[in-house]
């Protein structure tokens, strides 16, 4: 035993050493390869060719509107559901914090080409209704103000549960305190519940931001036909015009995305200062505000902008995938269901995608849960400087955009492997990889927060009978986190089987995932298909989150982000 654990602690010697040389590989290696083609093109003199195309500029111009517009719908949208949803009596909070959450689950590019098949001269479901534009008309979302829309459309759900958590906390004596002094409740929002619910709107309005900035489904699907190019677009198409300065080119677009990102997280943290309210007292429901016969209108309302924003979209998506073409009416006669037969049967490049994707989902989930029940235990047992350092490189792949992850991961394995000699690039292995840096903090999250509520007298106990660190693991700490370890796989599973911007530009022949063949199909002009492959995916979705509800009564809370 001496040698093995630490004297005075429960920790095993190689233990942390190990989590180190994990992050090291999946967070510190890409990035530093990323950081040093970046230098060698400035060297090179290659940043001047880049920084004088037009092309560069627009789409950081067109990245930036669309991130801003696209920023302040979602903080419109989920300001007013975080509100209503946490602070009033409102009847049906459950089912329409699931649906509202519901839209940050489902992939970006299924979001574009479900409201593509809602909107337009050509869109089934209007034409069955006699409500489609006169043909020639222009689609509406092919333009900036369709990016930032379905931006905000999508992120709204980070701005809910953003400023919720904040909500959750708000002190209700002192709301209490403010209405026993005649205070009326527009008086109490404005005074009380709004300056303290500003540090929970800014947080999610940075969040918004670098995921709009980020985001490659939505400008893929909706910019590419208008000409409209953001910067992960924009590396995409240089991607598929390789030449021999393409990686030092994208490494400088990497590091263009990168720092607006960071510019934005910059702005929140200036805009926090000053911001810091410290309350004392009791917090929670109990600061809602009753809302009388105003709940008839906040009611329909909330409904109506999910049926909008979720509902209608997917009716859409049905209606074009049971349709032989895009633009043919949804009628019994056109009605078929050809396009799921082709999908589920007949097309070899769709079921491989299912099950590409599938088995990627399963194997980081998986994969990601031995190594991060381990980090859990590590970073809650430690309380150095050297565990914080390793949290936030654990942090930094997830919070940077994919396309910049994508692109750091094949400057790193885009020759053999040192010593090894084996070539990773163009495998799947590759995007499995990738996947571990980009959803580790995923997975990480509910352990963290199952092993903080953890007492660790049962370990010591199991520790001073003679129990080795094995032992204790397998009989001890993993039963009793066991719910939380199912949130994690299931957390991880449902975002990794979605992913696109990762795999857009790490896949090849053979590797291509479900995200990666809904592009391909509605890009090649197979909208029905696409739409039928989007539909299964979507109810896909909503089966994993419903068996994450299932789970609810016994997880810690936090856990499942659009429960209280």
């Amino acid at each position: 035993m001496h040698g093995y654990v630490r004297s005075g602690n429960s920790q095993p010697a190689w233990l942390f050493p190990f989590i180190v040389v994990v992050v090291l590989i999946l967070s510190v290696l890409p990035l530093a390869r990323l950081a040093m083609v970046g230098i060698a093109a400035f060297a090179n003199g290659g940043v001047i060719d880049v920084l004088s195309e037009p092309s560069l500029w627009q789409a950081t111009y067109y990245t930036i509107v669309t991130a801003v517009l696209g920023t302040i719908v979602s903080l419109l949208i989920g300001c007013l559901f975080a509100f209503l949803l946490t602070l009033t009596d409102l009847p049906g909070k459950g089912p329409l914090s699931f649906f509202f959450v519901l839209p940050m689950m489902i992939p970006p590019q299924v979001t574009a080409l479900a409201w593509v098949q809602m909107s337009g001269p050509s869109s089934p479901l209007l034409k069955a209704l006699s409500l489609a534009p006169p043909l020639g008309s222009p689609q509406p979302l092919y333009s900036v103000g369709g990016i930032a829309l379905l931006y905000g459309v999508q992120h709204a759900p980070l701005v809910y549960l953003a400023l919720r958590a904040g909500l959750m906390t708000l002190p209700r004596d002192g709301v209490e305190a403010a209405r026993l002094s005649g205070a009326s409740s527009l008086r109490v929002f404005r005074d009380i519940i709004l300056p303290l619910s500003l540090p929970g709107v800014i947080a999610g309005a940075a969040i918004s931001f670098v995921s709009c900035t980020g985001n490659f489904g939505i400008p893929a699907i909706l910019g590419i036909p208008a000409s409209i190019y953001t910067l992960p677009t924009l590396i995409f198409t240089k991607f598929s015009a390789f030449t021999s300065r393409t990686f030092g080119d994208v490494a400088v677009l990497s590091g263009i995305i990168a720092m607006i990102s960071v510019a934005g997280l910059m702005v929140q943290d200036r805009a926090l200062r000053g911001w810091d309210y410290r309350v004392i007292g009791l917090s929670g429901a109990s600061a809602a505000f009753q809302l009388g016969p105003w709940r008839f209108l906040a009611m329909p309302l909330l409904w109506a902008i999910l049926f909008f924003i979720l509902a209608a979209p997917f009716f859409a998506l049905v209606a074009g995938a049971l349709v032989p073409a895009y633009g043919v009416p949804l009628t019994h006669k056109t009605m078929s269901l050809h396009a799921f037969q082709e999908i589920l049967f007949r097309q070899a490049v769709t079921r491989t995608a299912f099950v590409n994707s599938l088995w990627l989902a399963g194997a980081t989930a998986l994969g990601l849960l031995v190594v991060t029940v381990l980090a859990a235990y590590v970073l809650t047992r430690r309380r150095d400087l050297a565990s914080r350092i390793v949290a936030s490189l654990i942090e930094i792949p997830y919070s940077l955009p994919g396309i910049v992850l994508a692109v750091a991961f094949i400057l790193v394995f885009a020759a053999p492997v040192p010593v090894l000699n084996i070539s990773l690039y163009g495998t799947i292995w590759i995007i499995l990889i990738a996947y571990f840096s980009s959803f580790f903090a995923v997975s990480l999250k509910p352990l963290i927060t199952a092993f903080h509520q953890l007492d660790p007298a049962l370990e010591e106990a199991a520790r001073l009978s003679g129990a080795g660190f094995v032992r204790r693991l397998f009989d001890i700490i993993v039963p009793l986190i066991a719910p939380a370890v199912g949130a994690s796989v299931i957390l991880v599973f449902l975002i990794a089987c979605n992913e696109l911007t990762i795999s857009a530009l790490l896949w090849s022949a053979g590797t291509q995932t479900l995200g990666v063949a809904i592009y391909n199909l509605d890009d090649s002009g197979s909208s029905d298909l696409a739409s039928a492959l989007s539909v299964l995916v979507v109810l896909m979705v909503v089966v994993m989150m419903l068996l994450l509800e299932l789970l609810t009564k016994r997880l810690p809370k936090g856990v499942v982000p659009w429960r209280n």
